[in-house]
């Protein structure tokens, strides 16, 4: 049966914990939930639909593909939004991570198993506070709360994480570790 599944980076529970503050604002402000339903994490591969039986063949590949990476710093610095709908955690310019997305997605589109394609969108990682469901008339409001917010933290990406949506949230079933 086929469900639906992503691939990111999951940031670690003290982040989580202030992002699912600041989720949580907005869902009490603004009647944004679409964010609250998956822990705070950078997207790598963006939402595919995938026949189940493939999941241990893609965690087997995710293992392989994270002992050619080295663990790195991720920087998280202030906010950022996509006008009209969404307002993220930025997160700072790096060489590793943008290596990291672009090797992923070779070396599973290569396996040829796997529903994944390339990405006409530029890579812009992120840490998705309100998404979709933030609606454009209250955006405006919304963003006055993080334009000139300032925030800080980062986390050492040290594995891959595979994310399936359960019919209501997403569940991280599976993470691979990067080499040491």
């Amino acid at each position: 049966m086929a469900k639906m599944y992503f691939l990111a980076l999951v940031a670690p529970d003290e982040i989580n914990k202030q992002v699912l503050k600041w989720k949580t604002l907005m869902k009490e402000r603004f009647d944004c939930m679409v964010a609250l339903r998956s822990p705070a994490h950078i997207t790598l591969i963006p939402p595919f639909w995938m026949d189940e039986t493939l999941e241990a063949r893609l965690q087997k590949k995710m293992n392989k593909f994270s002992k050619t990476v080295t663990p790195f710093e991720i920087f998280l610095n202030n906010f950022g939004s996509f006008k009209p709908r969404v307002i993220f955690v930025d997160v700072s310019s790096n060489l590793n991570l943008l290596q990291l997305h672009h090797q992923l997605i070779d070396s599973l589109i290569e396996e040829g198993a796997f529903p994944i394609e390339t990405d006409e969108r530029p890579f812009h990682p992120h840490v998705t506070i309100a998404t979709r469901d933030l609606q454009k008339k209250s955006f405006r409001e919304a963003w006055e709360i993080f334009k000139e917010k300032r925030y800080r933290a980062s986390w050492l990406a040290n594995g891959i994480s595979l994310l399936r949506h359960n019919q209501k949230n997403w569940d991280v079933i599976f993470t691979s570790q990067f080499s040491n």
